[in-house]
């Protein structure tokens, strides 16, 4: 007997065992607390602390689920973006091949027509979730670099993810971003945050606006598996361990795409300008040795600028987009702004504010 799907005030010990069972594991779950983690934007965590009436040696002491957002607002773009099914898919066909460290999956499924999914996962504590607002440091860059490249060369060139619907950017994916709703959205949002939006900024996202073609055309050349939201809050720090340093998470997002936008993604919102500066090209370097190691490539120089540049359009048009979809917080807005104004310091100091004009 399999689990079905249900929320997490439904969760009891049976369920629990047969998730287990679903992972490999025979156990019985004799009791149990939950209690909600992690800051999210789509989804909701809980982790799910067991005590066992039987159990093997190795059976974990904690699980964590993943579950549609309990906002409204959050839950409605999951399953307008298609970000609930999407997550499911990638775990259930995907993680095997992917190379870069994943979380061990015990149980996942989804609805396909109510888009209700859950996802259970091995609990990755003591790492820590890393956090946009405070960034990452030079080491944890340069570790998140090579588990990029890995997953960037697994699926390098790799056209059979064109088969996939469920595939941000295939041939059978369809289109969930429209011109008018960039626009629409853009627009609110400088109505709704005024004059914490900047003069650069606002020319950037008046150009987003109007032109959404040319950023696409930008991504044009060689693609492979992107993650497409490539930032702190969706991965796990445990910088001490040799074996998964870091471990990505929150596969709502992700695309066949250009790799670099995954570089130029996460640093654009990860590192202080200054030190950006000062490190980017060796950071860069290092990536494109990661990613010829792991037999990825070529990645012509020019297609990698402008692919890495075009990665901080990304990383301003997720923070825009998002804040005006999901369930307004504090955090939230301080986040999505780091994110904006991070993309506008690395878009301006590589001389590409009218590349959207």
């Amino acid at each position: 007997m399999r689990p079905d799907i249900r929320a997490p005030q439904d969760v009891d010990v049976e369920w629990l065992s047969l998730v287990l069972a679903e992972g490999g594991v025979d156990a019985r779950v004799e009791s149990f607390s939950a209690k909600k983690v992690g800051t999210g934007q789509i989804g909701d965590c809980v982790r799910f602390a067991l005590r066992y009436g039987r159990a093997p040696d190795d059976a974990p002491a904690t699980l964590v689920g993943k579950f549609p957002s309990s906002g409204a607002e959050s839950r409605a773009a999951g399953v307008s973006l298609g970000n609930y099914h999407r997550e499911v898919k990638f775990y259930q066909v995907l993680q095997a091949r992917a190379r870069i460290a994943t979380p061990r999956c015990y149980f996942t499924d989804v609805n396909e027509e109510t888009h209700d999914f859950v996802l259970m996962m091995g609990d990755l504590a003591p790492a820590e979730q890393g956090d946009q607002l405070t960034g990452a440091s030079l080491d944890e860059t340069r570790i998140v670099l090579v588990e990029a490249a890995k997953m960037h060369a697994a699926f390098w060139q790799d056209d059979a993810l064109d088969g996939y619907a469920w595939v941000n950017g295939s041939k059978g994916a369809p289109v969930t971003v429209q011109g008018e709703a960039v626009a629409q959205l853009w627009h609110g949002f400088v109505q709704r945050y005024g004059d914490r939006v900047t003069e650069r900024a606002r020319r950037i996202g008046d150009a987003f606006a109007v032109n959404l073609a040319q950023y696409d055309t930008l991504r044009q050349g060689p693609r492979a598996l992107i993650h497409a939201d490539f930032r702190p809050d969706n991965m796990l720090f445990a910088v001490d361990e040799t074996t998964a340093p870091v471990t990505v998470v929150d596969w709502q997002s992700f695309g066949y795409g250009p790799a670099a936008t995954d570089i130029g993604y996460f640093i654009a919102g990860a590192l202080d300008p200054a030190v950006r500066k000062r490190e980017e090209k060796g950071l860069l370097e290092l990536y494109l040795e990661a990613l010829e190691r792991e037999g990825g490539g070529p990645y012509a120089a020019a297609d990698f600028h402008r692919h890495y540049v075009t990665g901080a359009y990304q990383h301003f048009l997720t923070a825009f987009f998002a804040a005006m979809l999901v369930t307004q917080t504090p955090r939230g807005d301080d986040m999505f702004f780091k994110m904006l104004n991070g993309a506008v310091d690395l878009i301006a100091d590589h001389g590409a504010e009218d590349w959207l004009a």
